[in-house]
């Protein structure tokens, strides 16, 4: 009887999700394009946008399986890519856009999902068909992400960038800073950067296969993990640049993704933005100090930027690497910092964006962890405080941008205590939940065993 509203619930999520996706379709063709349901069926023939994401899923979904099984699954997600490519050959169509593998990844997925519901039964069912939902669901945060940024570019077609540049003089504006020092790293850095920053969730879907080492003998899912919330944070924080629509200081400000055209080696082919900038002052020189302005922008550049979903998932990355092994931590940490500084030395971010992303992601780490647990009441505080910070970031970036700047030795210190202050009752409230003593021991010998 304790799984029944267990089921009603992820039902009613089921439905909800599924509702969301077709108003996502019928939004992105009124603007005559396909969404993220078309877009994901299409890479059942045609060559996928990105190979590496579908062999990403279907790595998580083989989790459930046996080394056995696991061995068959790749074998034959290999065999249908080397028939595709030979196809392809055959025909002489060439792959201009995407990549020429992932389609045996993606009928190993579907294929896995029929073999679920015609060959097996109870329990051993519903977790492959859990696998498959997992690997489903990553495929499909992907395609809602890029139709939620391409509804963004055209139902928004005025910016806040001003007033975020203005709020962020009482940080010292470090996005100019980073850039500079980017800039002087020349190629090198620049691709490592952007290398790290292009390959996220990748290094995702390693620290939940981490999380999921003992699905196959255990045969169940942990009660949280990494996926789960990079999942919630892809789903609502679209939404907030719909409210707070941003491009970015290199766009704003600057010459765009031509900025870093003759450095990057998988520079995006993009139409040139300059026309719309402020003025090309990124990042030699600092923006005006002056009463900010909506300001008018291209229909195509994403307004992505207000909280930054970069830095919300490099930090969910780091909190769910933080119980791993020491190469894990090294590795979330590393994660962290190059994502940081390459959000801010690409010049796609504020420092303001990174402050809300961290509160975003602590926000709903919160709410997830409270739901686990019952709806604890500390929890719900501490969800009611972020949520509560969170709104006060916002808010205080459009309405109070030019006394924060006026003042940036009062306001500077006040965004990073409230940072702060939600880190430590993330910590305090999520420490008291944990096993201590002989009890984490015992816990973490059994994890060793697994």
């Amino acid at each position: 009887m304790w799984r029944q509203p267990r089921a009603r619930l992820w039902a009613v999520a089921g439905v909800v999700a599924l509702g969301f996706l077709i108003a996502l379709e019928f939004a992105a063709r009124r603007y005559g394009l396909p969404g993220p349901i078309t877009n994901q069926t299409r890479e059942v023939i045609f060559a996928p946008k990105s190979g590496g994401l579908l062999y990403a899923s279907m790595a998580l979904m083989m989790v459930v399986l046996t080394w056995r099984q696991r061995f068959i699954a790749v074998g034959a997600a290999i065999g249908i890519d080397v028939a595709f490519l030979a196809v392809r050959s055959a025909l002489d169509a060439k792959v201009t856009e995407g990549h020429p593998f992932g389609n045996g990844a993606l009928w190993v997925i579907l294929g896995c999902a029929v073999i679920a519901v015609t060959r097996r039964t109870g329990s051993e069912r519903v977790l492959l068909l859990k696998g498959v939902g997992l690997a489903l669901l990553l495929m499909a945060g992907r395609k809602t992400g890029d139709t939620w940024l391409f509804i963004t570019s055209k139902t928004r077609p005025s910016v806040l960038d001003q007033y975020v540049a203005t709020a962020d003089h009482a940080l010292g504006n470090p996005s100019w800073l980073i850039g500079r020092i980017v800039e002087a790293t020349g190629p090198i850095g620049f691709n490592v950067l952007d290398f790290v920053y292009g390959q996220l969730p990748v290094a995702a879907v390693v620290v939940a296969l981490y999380q999921f080492r003992g699905v196959a003998v255990q045969r169940r899912f942990p009660r949280h993990h990494l996926v789960r919330t990079f999942l919630v944070i892809g789903l609502l924080g679209p939404a907030f640049y719909m409210i707070y629509p941003v491009v970015g200081p290199v766009f704003a400000f600057g010459t765009g993704t031509e900025h870093w055209a003759a450095v990057s080696l998988w520079a995006p082919e993009s139409p040139p933005s300059v026309q719309w900038a402020v003025a090309n002052l990124w990042p030699q020189t600092l923006p005006p100090l002056s009463p900010p302005h909506h300001m008018p922008f291209d229909e195509i550049t994403p307004r992505n930027c207000m909280p930054s979903l970069h830095t919300a998932w490099a930090v969910a990355i780091f909190i769910h690497t933080r119980k791993g092994p020491r190469i894990l931590r090294y590795a979330g940490t590393f994660w962290l910092i190059a994502t940081l500084a390459a959000t801010l030395g690409f010049g796609y971010h504020y420092g303001a964006d990174l402050i809300a992303g961290v509160v975003f992601t602590l926000t709903i780490e919160a709410a997830l962890r409270t739901f686990d647990r019952g709806w604890d009441r500390s929890g719900l505080w501490l969800v009611a405080y972020s949520s509560a910070v969170f709104t006060a970031l916002l808010l205080s970036y459009r309405c109070l941008p030019l006394e924060m700047a006026r003042h940036p030795w009062l306001y500077g210190p006040l965004l990073l205590l409230a940072m702060t202050s939600v880190i430590y009752g993330y910590v305090r409230t999520v420490g008291q939940w944990e096993p201590k003593g002989e009890q984490a021991r015992a816990t973490e010998r059994e994890l060793e065993l697994v």
